[in-house]
């Protein structure tokens, strides 16, 4: 058998073994030492096996991902993302729909902290649900509004989406985190109008909130401030040069456990437990890393990559048009495959594809990070939308399902808004690095 038939039985058995719910890690260590030893011999395949685990887990780069992690899973457990989603109500509360249009900013500024579309949806729904419920908010609109603005978690920096892709392409981790800022505020805006539109419709949906005089709305804002503070000098700092990705990342875990500890929102055996969930979530991660560091070879081999390119080129699509297509891919594959690992499965092979049809990597990033968003709230696997029905028990997964509906049409809006308009993603990074 030729080279690319074998990378296409191995690349078809690792859907299979993903279908079967074999972890994404461990299906492509498998894929890829057993396709590497096909081809290229055992002591080979074990030589490289051991070269690129090495390699993976000595990356500088990765230390961003468990001190992020460990800045969200504090926040969470001190109770700070309590304090940020009562300021944005206090701010927006009065709007129509205004308890999920501040559900969904309060998502949007806890992403800055988890970096996980998960633990955002987990940590605002537990605060917020319970209280358009008692408010009388439809069960549509209040579980779509946290499923949605909880995969901003996957796009607002730090995002893990945008380190996998970082470690993936070698592209820069600072140049990815600030091309995600003003598309992660684009889709924030979005999913705000959408609730306002929802909420103009039929006004039972989402009733307006109480009114907070202007005193006690800045009171408020100022509980919230030494978090919002943390997020401006990591996030700021990478931006300012002030600090590298990693240099942020261990500055704001840092900041937010002294300011834990000295708040006393936080106790030793509440620390401990967040300590455990950063060590066994940053686990899964580099063991995805690894996972991937060793299909990588496997596919370099059967050429499958540049196969892949050269007959896409050769369809007579065009640019835009083949973009098209990897997008419709991602979309069909989002219905079956969770995002992470549509992330580092298909990365390897499109983007060879996107680099020869002359695109802007960082801008495909941006592109490809959100449309694994769409992936996490698209029937049937739809992660974040089992997520918000693990929190609201009481409601159908088919409704939370049509309540996603419209925010994933803003979510199509938000991304043919950054492919017409390219800068959205590109302005920023081009302004800080030149």
């Amino acid at each position: 058998m030729s080279p690319e038939t074998i990378g296409l039985i191995g690349i078809g058995c690792l859907f299979i073994l993903m279908i079967l719910r074999t972890p994404v890690a461990f299906a492509m260590l498998v894929v890829g030492y057993f396709g590497y030893w096909i081809l290229s011999g055992g002591r080979s395949a074990g030589a490289m096996m051991l070269t690129e685990a090495y390699s993976a887990v000595s990356n500088y780069s990765l230390i961003v991902v468990p001190m992020f992690i460990l800045l969200g899973n504090v926040s969470s457990a001190a109770g700070f993302s309590r304090g940020l989603y009562d300021a944005a109500f206090a701010w927006v509360g009065r709007l129509k729909g205004g308890l999920a249009s501040a559900s969904i900013l309060g998502c949007a500024v806890f992403s800055a902290v988890s970096g996980s579309s998960v633990a955002t949806a987990v940590t605002i729904g537990k605060v917020a649900l319970p209280e358009m419920k008692r408010l009388g908010y439809g069960a549509g609109l209040s579980t779509g509004a946290i499923a949605a603005g909880g995969t901003l978690g996957f796009l607002i920096p730090p995002s893990t989406g945008f380190v996998l892709y970082a470690i993936l392409t070698e592209e820069s981790i600072g140049r990815l985190f600030m091309a995600g800022i003003l598309p992660g505020i684009l889709l924030m805006l979005l999913f705000m109008a959408t609730v306002w539109i929802i909420a103009t419709l039929n006004p039972e949906a989402g009733p307006r909130g109480d009114h907070v005089p202007v005193g006690q709305k800045f009171s408020i804002l100022m509980r919230s401030m030494p978090l919002i503070g943390i997020i401006t000098v990591s996030i700021g700092g990478i931006y300012a040069g002030v600090f590298t990705p990693v240099e942020a990342s261990a500055v704001g875990a840092g900041l937010v456990v002294i300011m834990a500890f000295v708040s006393r929102s936080i106790t030793l055996p509440q620390f401990g437990t967040a300590v455990m969930e950063t060590v066994r979530t940053s686990a899964m991660l580099y063991m995805v890393v690894i996972g991937a560091n060793v299909l990588n070879p496997f596919l370099a081999v059967t050429h499958i990559p540049e196969t892949l390119g050269n007959g896409l080129v050769g369809l007579g699509f065009g640019p835009y048009g083949t973009l098209a297509m990897i997008i419709l891919a991602y979309v069909v594959l989002g219905m079956f495959l969770d995002g992470l690992s549509m992330l580092v499965v298909t990365i390897p092979i499109v983007y060879p594809v996107i680099k020869a049809l002359g695109f802007d990597p960082i801008w495909f990033g941006v592109v490809a990070v959100i449309v694994i968003e769409m992936g996490m709230i698209t029937p049937p696997v739809g992660l974040n939308v089992f997520v918000v029905k693990g929190v609201a028990e009481d409601v159908e997964m088919a409704t939370v399902f049509k309540g996603v509906m419209p925010f994933l049409l803003a979510m199509f809006v938000g991304l043919l808004l950054i492919i017409a308009f390219p800068d959205i993603a590109l302005i920023i990074p081009n302004t800080m690095f030149g």
